[in-house]
């Protein structure tokens, strides 16, 4: 540097101290905090210039700064807990995926091995009606809801890794894009379907000592030798409890966190609800996968039970033998009766072949 420049840059220098002498004896005091830092700042500058790394850090340490914007978390530029976020998102997508595959597996393994459960029929059997009309109408409104949204969450969380090696970019986007619209429209009919269901089964759905006897011998379930169990036994009771109650509640909660950002929520509070959802979703999941597979392939006749409302009293006696005792003398709300199907075939006129 020339010695006239040298000169120019102390004139400046001075007539800056002395514009800051001046300013600072004309305004109120400045907070000595606020001070050092400024004033390590203006060193740092001068000893390490184009040194932006305590910039960054600052801006990273997620303190609210000064802005304009009005809005919650509008004055943190940065949120460093975000990137802990991502980095949990992982772990967890992974062993929820693993958890669902070996559900998967190891209930098609056991239907290998066991086959379809079925309790001997016998000639001329009564029927029970198990399920009322209204009972298999918020069973079924909660089952198709909760379906669609197990098949479009696990596209969402597990597709990249599962479906786009299979069907590429353009397809995969179509079936992301298509999901996600499924699970933000269909997702609040939970709201309606899981207190539906709650006040329908509830009344029979306690947890007593038997209920632990049946645990502890269940054995005896897969090897036709049940426990006497009520209308519902304590595997059934336990996805009542733990899908619909708990694990629904808390998807419920955390989704609609998710799904609208407007209810002036902070982005960890989003976060929260993204790994509680996460973990919540694979759990419920791999119990359902045990609930569906009973209701249809495991167990002979309870799909019909769901579906038409009646089972024999054979299969009453053979799985739910206290509930059927207590239909026997007349203490349950469900009864013997005729199916319509049944009283639809006697009424009808019977006809002599030609």
């Amino acid at each position: 540097m020339s010695r006239s420049n040298l000169r120019a840059a102390l004139a400046l220098a001075a007539a800056l101290a002395l514009t800051a002498g001046l300013v600072s004896a004309q305004s109120p005091a400045v907070n000595p905090k606020e001070a050092g830092q400024a004033a390590a700042e203006q060193q740092r500058q001068v000893t390490q210039p184009l040194n932006n790394g305590p910039v960054w850090k600052e801006i990273r340490s997620g303190e609210p700064q000064i802005t304009t914007v009005r809005g919650r978390e509008t004055n943190v530029l940065i949120q460093p807990e975000g990137q802990t976020w991502r980095a949990l998102r992982v772990p967890i997508i992974f062993w929820g995926g693993l958890l669902f595959a070996l559900a998967v597996a190891g209930l098609a393994a056991f239907y290998l091995w066991r086959g379809t459960m079925v309790a001997e029929e016998k000639p001329g059997d009564r029927i029970i009606e198990r399920f009322s009309p209204m009972d298999r109408y918020a069973h079924w409104f909660l089952a198709i809801v909760w379906v669609t949204l197990a098949i479009t969450g696990l596209i969402l969380s597990l597709g990249k890794s599962v479906l786009l090696p299979l069907i590429g970019y353009t397809l995969f986007s179509w079936f992301a894009t298509l999901a996600k619209t499924l699970h933000n429209f269909v997702g609040p009919l939970l709201i309606i379907g899981v207190p539906w269901l709650f006040l329908r089964f509830i009344r029979d759905n306690g947890i007593g000592v038997e209920d632990l006897k049946w645990a502890l011998n269940i054995k005896g379930y897969f090897t036709g030798h049940e426990y006497p169990s009520d209308r519902f036994n304590a595997g059934e009771k336990s996805v009542f409890w733990l899908v619909l109650v708990a694990a629904s509640t808390l998807l419920i909660i955390s989704g609609l966190v998710l799904l609208f950002p407007n209810f002036d929520q902070t982005r960890s509070t989003m976060q929260y609800a993204n790994v509680v959802h996460m973990l919540m979703a694979y759990l419920s999941i791999a119990l359902a996968c045990v609930h569906i597979y009973l209701g249809t392939l495991g167990m002979a006749g309870a799909y019909r039970a769901m579906r038409d409302g009646y089972v024999s009293a054979s299969w009453a006696e053979h799985h739910h033998l206290r509930w059927y005792q207590r239909v026997a003398a007349g203490k349950a709300r469900q009864k013997f009766v005729v199916p319509r199907t049944v009283e639809a075939e006697r009424a009808a006129p019977r006809t002599k072949p030609a």
